[in-house]
């Protein structure tokens, strides 16, 4: 398990001024539960109906099949307006077309709010993808700082245990050592 006083020198605070993301993270830590979630999933399941109308217009608002319906109905009205107005005297909406235009300034004034709308959404979710991401990480950090200490701990126990090898041999090199002696004198 992970040191709290440890982690909290790396945090470089004390455990009562941490925000409420470093303790959060230092809850999953001492839990040791995974901290990454599936954002997506989560703000899906709070949409409202209105919220996925917005994200819908504002998907169908902003493609190519959108631009080439509009740029279609756009031909047919003035086409059509064009051809009464060569064989009848009346069209509906003669040139300068300006039935058209109140329904193009409608339909701008209905779809810039609602991508707006779907926008703020999107920038809303993308915070929280940052603050997921940020989350992920102090504890990534964490936990990894928290294996070099234990690593370094290893490697020290191992050059400790290497440093008994080393004084075993040269005490039995003495003892022969001394034994050779004794047998000389």
């Amino acid at each position: 398990m992970l040191d709290e006083k440890y982690l909290l020198t790396l945090l470089a605070k004390s455990a009562d001024t941490l925000n409420k993301t470093e303790s959060r993270v230092l809850e999953h830590l001492r839990r040791k539960e995974p901290i990454s979630r599936n954002i997506n999933d989560e703000l899906a399941e709070k949409l409202t109906f209105g919220q996925r109308v917005a994200d819908r217009v504002a998907s169908f608002g902003g493609s190519w099949p959108f631009i080439g319906i509009f740029t279609v109905v756009l031909i047919i009205w003035i086409g059509m307006n064009s051809l009464i107005l060569l064989f009848h005297a009346k069209p509906f909406d003669p040139y300068p077309f300006i039935l058209l235009n109140l329904f193009l300034s409608m339909l701008a004034a209905i779809q810039a709010p609602v991508i707006m709308m779907s926008q703020n959404r999107h920038a809303e979710r993308d915070r929280l993808d940052a603050q997921h991401d940020y989350e992920v990480n102090l504890k990534a950090e964490l936990e990894i700082h928290s294996l070099h200490e234990k690593i370094d701990a290893l490697k020290s126990e191992l050059e400790i245990e290497e440093l008994h090898v080393k004084i075993e041999a040269l005490r039995q090199e003495i003892i022969a050592f001394r034994e050779a002696i004794t047998k000389q004198v």
